[in-house]
């Protein structure tokens, strides 16, 4: 970890992931619209994806459902029970937070109401690690929502990730993974019905598909590699930092961890921490090249941590610090995680929070996956013939001023009929 001086920031402390047009992704999308079933064959082999006969081969059948559970512990399954029902339950709740709405003016109705979509794919990543707990993170919010169709894919499919899909509820579970599985979803293939909208996280080359099918469905936002900011000042918290720092490394050595203090003595000790746990963390390869490229910064004054902590908008943004009053003015971040015993993990794995998050600055301007991404809100009207005619003056004079004679004409018309 690098530890630099506040006025020694550079650009590596503000870096976003560059994940403009990717030329590969877009002859992959190509394909697949292009030969539908045979593409995705042909790219899930080329890419060690998968090796499939025919499109049938892409769902993952009842009975593999079946075999999976015999290979799942039951520990692992009872973790499972109790992770997604702390997801369906914050879910719900979120859900229950917005009503339909109506409301009446001049004997006239206005008002909107909350229509899930139809059909949705929820990708969970097949690289590093089988990422089971991305199933319900993806999956348990549509559910809520109730969505119709909820499938879920995944390259190199595991025993545990079927579990987990089946588990949350989803309708369908296939086995493909890539540009080319989100090509597919997007615009349908032989045996494939294209989907309304995409979440889930994966590699830069899934995070270019889905930038790149945005408009023919939607998504949820393009996100890069996984990344904490933690703002600390006690240096009896650099054990837990450490690990948490750590905790964020081993996803991928693309991964990134910041710790922003105002005590230097601190970030040497996480530091030594972080290095002692490294000799023993079986992920150490990876989370070892991580961790090199991280940075502290050292900071005057709390001010100066929350400047940077609001312009680097974390995925994960961690507060170990004594002053609380502090919290609100702390405004970019995908979810934040107050004082020690808050564990960013909990949030990866089972508080009930998602910790499917925007990385790359993209917190500025969205929040993390929840179960808002899988409805929409469709607004209504009903006017009185009273109303009309007094909408229909404004809307004259409106339209007129833009030139676009046609409005004008239909909204006369509306003003006319109630003088006969």
């Amino acid at each position: 970890m690098k530890i630099i001086d506040y006025k020694e920031i550079d650009e590596d402390f503000f870096q976003k992931i560059d994940l403009e047009k990717i030329t590969s992704v877009d002859e992959i999308i190509n394909q697949v619209r292009k030969n539908g079933d045979s593409a995705l064959i042909e790219l899930s082999k080329k890419f060690n994806d998968g090796d499939f006969k025919s499109g049938n081969d892409f769902i993952v059948t009842q009975k593999e459902i079946e075999e999976s559970y015999k290979k799942v512990s039951p520990e692992i399954i009872s973790a499972l029970k109790t992770a997604i029902e702390n997801v369906r339950e914050f879910s719900l709740a979120q859900l229950n937070s917005i009503k339909e709405l109506e409301y009446k003016k001049n004997n006239s109705i206005l008002g909107h109401k909350i229509v899930p979509h139809e059909r949705v794919l929820c990708y969970c990543p097949g690289g590093n690690y089988p990422l089971l707990s991305s199933c319900y993170m993806t999956v348990v919010p549509a559910v809520v929502a109730n969505v119709k169709e909820i499938y879920l894919t995944s390259p190199k499919i595991t025993p545990e990730v079927i579990v987990s899909a089946d588990m949350a509820g989803a309708t369908k579970i296939y086995k493909l993974g890539g540009a080319q599985a989100v090509a597919g979803f997007a615009y349908g293939t032989q045996t494939i019905k294209p989907v309304d909208k995409i979440t889930g996280p994966g590699n830069k080359y899934v995070a270019a598909a889905k930038k790149a099918v945005y408009g023919q469905c939607d998504i949820d936002f393009i996100a890069g590699p996984s990344e904490v900011l933690i703002v600390a000042d006690d240096i009896k918290d650099s054990k837990l930092i450490a690990a948490d720092m750590l905790a964020q490394c081993e996803h991928d050595k693309d991964a990134r961890a910041y710790l922003i203090t105002n005590n230097k003595e601190l970030a040497h000790s996480v530091q030594k921490e972080a290095q002692e746990f490294l000799k023993t963390l079986k992920t150490a390869d990876i989370a070892e090249v991580s961790f090199e490229k991280s940075i502290c910064v050292i900071v005057d004054d709390i001010n100066e941590a929350i400047d940077l902590s609001n312009k680097r908008a974390p995925e994960h943004l961690e507060l170990f610090v004594k002053d609380k009053t502090i919290i609100d003015k702390f405004t970019n971040y995908g979810s934040l995680f107050i004082d020690k015993y808050c564990a960013e993990v909990f949030g990866d794995y089972c508080s009930g929070t998602n910790h499917v998050l925007p990385t790359n600055k993209c917190a500025k301007y969205t929040g993390g996956l929840s179960v808002f991404d899988y409805i929409k809100i469709q607004t209504y009207q009903n006017i009185s013939k009273e109303y009309s005619k007094v909408l229909s003056k404004t809307a004259s004079i409106l339209a007129n001023a833009e030139g676009l004679c046609a409005h004008k004409l239909a909204s006369d018309l509306r003003g006319e009929i109630f003088e006969v």
